[in-house]
């Protein structure tokens, strides 16, 4: 629990006196006082919440010549951006030859980003309408990248990702 301090501070205010009577007497205005409280976290003992963050894998689309699919790993706070953009800023291919040609930008009417989530699905937004006319044939898992939110700003947990072949798209 996060510490406090609280501060009182009182203040009184007099006017000065400002005015005669005909017997030349002046008369006093009443003090004023003002009283009051202030609370405010102390600065030293306290952090600033962490936001939840979803662990990313992503897995190659084709086996390297040891026969182990390449496996690329980042971060991303969760709700906050597309699986397309956070592999794009991470410098993670996403897109065969074709599909770095050919790419719809994100519009999500090209296919070319299509992923399979190996693991995590429940991180993940639901299926958008976009994704329910393209994919409608295609495995539950399978995800357009530029349609998929990572996380839901409260949730974090790790998502797998399997980049798939441009043949098996």
């Amino acid at each position: 629990m996060a510490s406090m301090t609280t501060t009182f501070s009182s203040l009184s205010l007099r006017p000065p006196e400002f005015h005669t009577t005909a017997s030349n007497h002046r008369s006093k205005r009443p003090t004023l006082s003002i009283s009051f409280a202030s609370v405010s976290p102390e600065t030293s003992t306290t952090a600033p919440p962490e936001k939840p963050e979803i662990e990313l894998e992503f897995i190659g689309p084709k086996p390297g010549s040891d026969g182990k699919y390449p496996v690329e790993r980042t971060r991303a706070i969760s709700g906050d951006k597309l699986l397309r953009n956070i592999m794009s800023d991470n410098k993670i291919e996403l897109y065969a030859a074709y599909g770095k040609v050919m790419n719809c930008g994100g519009g999500g009417s090209c296919g070319t980003c299509i992923v399979e989530i190996i693991d995590g699905k429940d991180l993940l937004n639901e299926r958008t309408n976009t994704e329910l006319r393209y994919l409608k044939k295609k495995p539950e898992s399978w995800r357009l990248a530029c349609q998929t939110i990572v996380g839901n700003k409260e949730n974090s947990g790790k998502v797998v990702v399997q980049r798939l072949p441009q043949w098996k798209k």
